[in-house]
């Protein structure tokens, strides 16, 4: 006797993507999705706009020049540029930072005022950018000052070479560096609506579990002959 024909075997832990089902089971959690978003956005909100601490930064531009440069040639070029690479240590002696700190009477020491100090040299240029962060934008533009005027006069003085020239002022910025509110707010949103997706991924393919006559074709491979409605036996047995 054969055996009768068997149905196809449900791998219920090898659930495979349908893409849309999955669009379905998407439009279905919609109300989720947005409500995970605008607490997102709210919470985001509330942080950069009552309680994040903004940070302002102010430049000040130093130029390198030689004793030369009445008759600029390349070597004066080259040399110029190894002194620029030279000078942007000299920012960081503990020697500058004691001494801007006791012209502008700073309430930091030489490790914090160290960390809020940035010099970079833009490529083939003589010029260094020395940067200052701070909370407050006027304390700021004057510590990047007070940096390029001492630091000038130390390497005048203790390398025996011409002093930088103080190109450009720092003044004090209008608007602060962090947090850029809207680019934080908007980064959250696409954050905790890729999260939400994700979540929701793996909630769908994990769950196997078979709810309707359609699910049973599609895994079982059969029809179901009846379908019973689930009734509330505690109703119907006032009402009898």
């Amino acid at each position: 006797m054969e055996h009768a024909k068997k149905p196809r075997e449900l791998s219920l832990g090898k659930k495979e993507l349908d893409l849309w089902d999955f669009a379905q089971y998407l439009c279905r959690k919609a109300m989720l999705i947005m409500v995970i978003v605008v607490l997102a956005a709210l919470v985001s909100g509330v942080y950069v706009y009552m309680l994040a601490t903004p940070i302002y930064e102010a430049t000040a531009q130093v130029y390198v020049l030689s004793s030369r440069d009445s008759a600029v040639n390349l070597s004066d070029l080259q040399i110029g540029a190894y002194l620029t690479e030279d000078y942007q240590y000299v920012f960081e002696t503990s020697e500058v930072n004691q001494q801007v700190i006791q012209n502008l009477q700073l309430p930091y020491t030489v490790k914090e005022l160290r960390s809020m100090m940035t010099v970079t040299n833009p490529s083939n240029t003589r010029l260094l950018f020395v940067t200052v962060s701070s909370m407050d934008p006027v304390e700021a533009a004057y510590i990047a000052n007070e940096y390029a005027v001492v630091a000038s006069q130390y390497i005048s003085e203790k390398m025996l070479t011409d002093e930088p020239r103080l190109l450009s002022l720092a003044e004090p910025a209008q608007d602060p560096v962090y947090p850029r509110k809207l680019l934080m707010i908007a980064a959250t949103v696409l954050v905790a609506m890729f999260v939400s997706l994700c979540i929701l991924l793996i909630a769908f393919v994990a769950d196997d579990k078979i709810k309707t006559s359609a699910d049973m074709k599609k895994y079982l491979g059969v029809m179901p002959l009846a379908v019973i409605p689930i009734a509330d036996i505690r109703y119907a047995r006032r009402k009898g």
